[in-house]
């Protein structure tokens, strides 16, 4: 039937899709994972001599950005080895932990307070930012650059602290007096989330001027392990305009750790990744956490990402310098930049987009990456609104599973006088079948001749061979939107559902090969075989798909009804596999949805019609 073949090329083609979109940027990701953790377990065996080094501040001459290498550590130590050997006054607040480091007057140690690195409710918190002489160094500082001669702060500076910590009620300064007449302070203060600002100010109490220039950087030394995948950018991030009222530019996928790493120094005229701007911000993200400097958004500034090599360590940074300010006897200036440290929360981001300190911060939202591979960037303006009524529906009912199935829900009745449709032109289809078989066995021979009669059959019942593709057509979009919404938000990670589903982005923890945990052993990675462990949210996808079938007429095709029985098996084992269970919930509550409707729809159709009375 022509029907019954439109259906299956509908079919068959959603499953190439979503096959190549496994094996084309799903596996490369995961090979590209387990190839950089390997990696990082030789480094870590062999640590590089020069790693977490740290780059001079910009200088005088070249207040545009760029850096000069300072000595790097002989000898890396742990995290908190490092943290004990510099005087630091403590970050106390309910979502961010850490402390400012007296020496340097940097933000250096930073800990998400309210995310762990598992499901376990006792594994370590995030540590987001780490001091250099440590692995993995990654901070952020701040300063002014000036004059040949003119001592300045810098990363061997011991700054005084007014407080013993700093919280959101009680902002924390800095001061240092250089000697020569010029008394620097640098106040920090933090909001309720993850938000530091800090203010500085000079004031000059010799007799003669001097000419400064403020900075702020944020530096990252090694690659971080896990970035690889062509659907999500991470790496170098910011935005960045020619006026607070003119059209921003943001600066996303097309800037890697790896572009960065071939573009060479500030200083080349040539660079790609330089950027005059009036306010904007910039950083680095990863998949769900940004580090990223917010300057004034009034202020014009000179923006820089670059690279360099300390012994066998990557160092990456991005940073900006503003415009020189002349500082007569006397007089004191100010500068004002503010800094982001933590998750990317969609609607925190949103909020400081539109209102951070009266300007907001432009398009700071954008950090959230909705548009996945650069083809399907479209399908942004489906994953945020489908983010935002999954947040709102979650809000609602107080769990994201149960999110899924009431979004599900709510697609279903957008589409269902689509599927209603479809549905019954797949039983109009069905009634023909028989006019449809003699239109084949006489026109056998005449291909041209047998479509002409079908097209002719079609128009006299009103049947529209194509309808019943066109809910499979429409819910591709919608499925793969959602897979990105799941993937990409840290409202999903580590996201709860009932049971044995404690994360809705992971993949369902259960698997066939150990019986569902009735059998006492933990099942290892099964390298290519990984497949064949599937888990119960698959399996139960899985015959949902089957039973949907079997609400439709099979093929008279022998050929097709092979291909209609596999597919529910071939849907398991793929989307069981590597995909998010959230997704998979989905899929199987959105089928048990549609044989629902179908069954009510086929009892309709066949209930006889009521006889007038006389």
């Amino acid at each position: 039937m022509e029907q019954q073949r439109n259906l299956v090329l509908a079919i068959v083609i959603s499953a190439v899709i979503w096959l190549g979109f496994f094996f084309l940027y799903e596996k490369p990701r995961m090979d590209q994972q387990r190839a950089a953790q390997q990696a990082a377990q030789t480094q870590q065996a062999q640590p590089p001599a020069n790693a977490g080094g740290t780059g001079a501040v910009p200088s005088a001459s070249a207040p545009a950005g760029g850096t000069t290498a300072e000595p790097a550590p002989a000898v890396l130590a742990d995290r908190p080895t490092v943290l004990e050997r510099t005087p630091r006054v403590p970050i106390v607040s309910a979502r961010l932990k850490g402390s400012i480091n007296l020496k340097g007057g940097r933000v250096d140690d930073a800990v998400l307070a309210g995310y762990r690195e598992t499901v376990d409710p006792n594994s370590p918190n995030i540590v987001l930012l780490t001091p250099p002489g440590a692995p993995d160094a990654y901070f952020a500082d701040f300063g002014w650059v000036g004059d040949d001669g003119v001592k300045l702060p810098d990363s061997d500076t011991l700054w005084q602290a007014d407080g013993d910590k700093l919280t959101p009620e009680k902002p924390l300064t800095l001061s240092w007096d250089n000697g020569a007449g010029l008394r620097f302070s640098r106040v920090f203060s933090l909001d309720q989330n993850f938000m530091l600002t800090v203010q500085e100010s000079v004031e000059n109490g010799q007799s003669a001027p001097a000419t400064l220039y403020p900075y702020g950087r944020v530096q990252r030394v090694g690659t971080p392990k896990d970035v690889g995948t062509s659907i999500l950018h991470e790496g170098p991030i910011g935005v960045f305009g020619g006026t607070p009222d003119e059209s921003r530019h943001i600066l996303n996928d097309r800037a890697t750790y790896k572009k960065l790493l071939d573009d060479g120094p500030c200083s080349n005229p040539n660079k790609q990744y330089k950027f005059d701007s009036v306010g904007g911000w910039l950083g680095f993200t990863d998949k769900y956490w940004l580090v990223a400097l917010v300057p004034d958004q009034k202020q014009q500034l000179h923006a820089c990402f670059h690279w360099e090599k300390q012994g066998s360590a990557d160092v990456y940074q991005a940073d900006f310098t503003g415009v020189a300010v002349t500082l007569a006897p006397g007089a004191k200036v100010e500068s004002t930049t503010a800094l982001f440290v933590g998750a990317k929360e969609v609607p925190l981001l949103a909020d400081y987009r539109d209102n951070f300190r009266g300007q907001g911060i432009p398009l700071f939202d954008s950090a959230v990456d909705f548009s996945g591979y650069v083809p399907l960037a479209a399908l942004t303006y489906i994953a945020k609104p489908l983010f935002y009524l999954l947040h709102e529906i979650y809000l609602l009912v107080g769990n994201f599973g149960i999110a899924i199935m009431v979004l599900t829900v709510i697609v279903k009745a957008v589409l269902f006088p689509l599927a209603n449709k479809s549905y019954r032109a797949m039983n109009k289809m069905k009634k023909l079948t028989p006019q449809m078989t003699e239109l084949r066995e006489r026109f056998k021979d005449d291909k041209a001749k047998l479509n002409q009669e079908m097209m002719a059959l079609y128009k006299r019942e009103k049947v529209n061979p194509a309808a019943g593709c066109l809910p499979i057509f429409v819910q591709i979009p919608v499925f793969i939107a959602l897979y990105q919404v799941l993937y990409v938000t840290i409202e999903m990670r580590q996201a709860p559902f009932f049971s044995w589903i404690k994360d809705l982005s992971a993949p369902d923890p259960t698997s066939i090969v150990n019986l569902f945990g009735l059998l006492p052993f933990h099942v290892p990675d099964l390298g290519p075989l990984n497949i064949l462990s599937i888990g119960i949210w698959p399996i139960i996808m899985g015959i949902t798909m089957f039973f949907q079938q079997r609400m439709n007429p099979p093929p008279p095709d022998p050929v097709q009804a092979k291909i209609m029985m596999s597919l529910p098996i071939v849907f398991t084992f793929m989307l069981g596999h590597q995909f998010a269970v959230g997704l998979v919930i989905y899929w199987a509550w959105n089928n048990t949805l549609s044989i629902a409707q179908q069954w009510l729809l086929k009892q309709t159709d066949a209930a006889p019609a009521a006889v007038p009375k006389r």
